[in-house]
């Protein structure tokens, strides 16, 4: 029994399609991948990250993004980081201003069907993209802040974090310091277990 060859797009008709689309979708190679919905807590603290990184910014050059904008990375995958931030001036590919090309700073929300990807394979995709200074991963399960953090793009990742012993969170790349208990403004978290639960690091795509 034959079955049909798998549909490869080309970049200009996955934006197209994108453009005209009310779910958002990652593409690379070809092909196109739907992005799942979050959860409560993933959206509340994907907005509250937004919030508080585009008031501690406010009087800065920098810009805030939230998870509607589209991000190019140099190895060809198109998608949507929960927040980005941009503090030089932003760079769009093409006409338009919805697919950016240099952010700063990352912030991804873990979910427990993408934090493998998040940590592995998309995380690979994100270093190769000079600009990028820090990428942060926010657990919604537990108070946890990893962030990673380069000097420019051929120097190593170094790691810190802040879990619910601190109260505060320092975004290094932004010079910005962020109250945990903003980070999870209405988020229902079992403290004790955040304090007990290691992150995991495991790797691999959710595909």
């Amino acid at each position: 029994m034959s079955t049909s060859a798998l549909k490869r797009y080309t970049v200009n008709e996955y934006l197209a399609l994108e453009r005209a689309s009310d779910v958002k979708h990652e593409f690379f190679d070809g092909e196109i991948f739907a992005m799942a919905g979050g959860s409560r807590a993933h959206n509340l603290i994907s907005l509250n990250i937004a919030s508080e990184l585009r008031n501690a910014l406010e009087d800065s050059p920098c810009e805030v993004y939230p998870r509607d904008m589209r991000v190019k990375l140099p190895t060809g995958l198109y998608t949507y980081p929960d927040v980005s931030v941009v503090c030089s001036e932003a760079r769009f590919e093409g006409e338009g201003q919805d697919v950016l090309l240099n952010p700063l700073l990352i912030v991804e929300v873990l979910s427990p069907s993408t934090e493998a990807y998040d940590r592995g394979t998309k995380f690979e995709h994100y270093g190769q993209l000079p600009s990028l200074r820090e990428y942060v991963l926010v657990s919604q399960d537990r108070v946890n802040v990893e962030h990673f953090v380069r000097a420019d793009a051929q120097s190593p990742w170094v790691l810190t974090r802040s879990t619910v012993s601190e109260t505060k969170a320092f975004f290094s790349s932004i010079e910005r310091t962020l109250a945990l208990a903003g980070i999870y403004a209405k988020v229902e978290i079992d403290t004790s277990a955040s304090a007990a639960a290691p992150p995991r690091h495991d790797s691999g795509v959710p595909r």
